[in-house]
Formats: structure tokens, C-alpha cells, sequence
């Protein structure tokens, strides 16, 4: 009886060791053959999933805003045009963030029932953006997308006009884009972009020594053009 334990034992020792050898042989076929391309196959490698652009960009202000205290009061800002610059990062080939750079300034003007102000000051806006893009990858070199984000503007370098004081407050808005790049090569692209910002800061101002408040609704459309770089 004891010998045949031993041989029971014996018989269930050499099985496991049987079965731990095949266990680790398999798993070192299934590594060789995943790291070893197969014949024939094509081995694709992720592009860089960095890109840069340079526009020159027109900003055309929505002529519209008020000074709480005066009914029938309006604004209406100077149009510009400014350069551009956005870095975006592919998180995949049709997901991408993008971060538009750029300053510009605007001229206030009062009209309607503050029109004889006239102007009322200059502001200059650094509108940082930041937009969250889909890119369409089935049409060759020809690749558009649309975006949305969130943009926040601060505003610096501001002075009066006929006012005696000015200041525009720093403020969140919204943002949507559509645009599309055509690249020439693996690298170089042109660009056509449209952005629509809502963005309506409140402002302070002070008319012969009396202290206003308001709400310049800017809302502009950023409308741009220019080049593409694809790291």
C-alpha cells in the first residue's frame, strides 16, 4: 500500500511538472510570435502628435452693448486684423485639442443715445482658446474638422478716450470652430479656420466724473488663414 502511495505521488509531481513546462513553453511561443512581424505584414508607425499653424486672422466685432443707467445706449468696436498662432495635439487621428495664441485691441465706441461720446476708449484682448476638435481622415489630403471649446479673454492696456476712466473686465466665454487643413506633403498644409467666440465682459466707465456701468457684447468672429505643420 505504501508503495503504491508513492507511486500515486510520484505520478501527480511529474504531471504538474509535466504541465508547468508546457504552461511556460506556450507562453514563450505566444511572446516570440507577438514581437516578430509576420510575413507580409505592413508595420504602421504612429505619426507625431504634434502640429502647429500660423494665420493671419481678421476679428469682426458684433457691434452691440449698453451702459446699464442710460436707455437706448449702444457700442460698436473696430474690426482688426492680427497674427496667429495654434498648437493642437492628435490624442488619436480624429481627436484633437487645440490652443489658439494671439492679441489684438479694439476702439469702443458709444452710439445711440451715448453717441455723442464718441470714443469712448481703446482695450487690448489676449483671448486665449481652447477647443476640443473631431477631424474627418476620409478624404485624402483634404481634412476638415469641427471643434468647440472655451476661450477666456484678459484685457490689458486700456485707456480712455473722451471718457475720463475705462476698465474692461477679464471673462470666460464659449467657443465653436469649423475649419480644415490641405496637406501638401506629410508635413506642410494650408489652413482655413472659423472660430465664433461669445464674449460679453462687463465694463466700469467714468463720464464727467459719473461712474457707469455696462456690457460690451463683443461676440466676434475670428476668420483665419495660413499655414500647417505637422511635427
Amino acid at each position: 500500500m505504501a508503495r503504491k502511495r508513492m507511486g500515486v505521488a510520484r505520478g501527480v509531481t511529474a504531471a504538474i511538472v509535466l504541465i508547468l513546462t508546457g504552461q511556460q513553453a506556450v507562453a514563450a511561443e505566444l511572446a516570440q510570435s507577438a514581437s516578430v512581424p509576420q510575413a507580409g505584414a505592413a508595420v504602421t508607425e504612429w505619426p507625431n502628435p504634434w502640429q502647429v499653424r500660423l494665420r493671419a486672422l481678421g476679428v469682426i466685432t458684433e457691434d452691440s452693448g449698453y451702459v446699464n443707467a442710460v436707455p437706448g445706449s449702444d457700442l460698436s468696436y473696430s474690426n482688426t486684423v492680427t497674427p496667429e498662432l495654434d498648437i493642437s495635439y492628435y490624442f488619436t487621428d480624429n481627436i484633437a485639442t487645440e490652443l489658439i495664441l494671439g492679441t489684438t485691441y479694439a476702439n469702443i465706441e458709444g452710439q445711440g443715445a451715448i453717441g455723442a461720446v464718441g470714443n469712448v476708449g481703446k482695450v487690448w484682448l489676449l483671448p486665449p482658446t481652447l477647443t476640443l476638435q473631431y477631424h474627418f481622415t476620409n478624404f485624402g489630403a483634404f481634412k476638415p474638422y469641427v471643434g468647440a471649446g472655451v476661450n477666456y479673454t484678459i484685457f490689458y492696456n486700456q485707456h480712455a478716450g473722451s471718457a475720463d476712466a475705462l476698465k474692461v473686465d477679464n471673462t470666460f466665454g464659449t467657443a465653436l470652430q469649423v475649419g480644415f487643413d490641405y496637406m501638401v506633403d506629410q508635413h506642410w498644409g494650408v489652413n482655413f479656420d472659423v472660430k465664433k467666440l461669445f464674449l460679453k465682459p462687463d465694463f466700469d466707465v467714468t463720464v464727467d466724473g459719473a461712474k457707469q456701468t455696462g456690457k460690451a457684447e463683443l461676440d466676434p468672429w475670428l476668420i483665419g488663414a495660413g499655414v500647417t505643420y505637422r511635427f
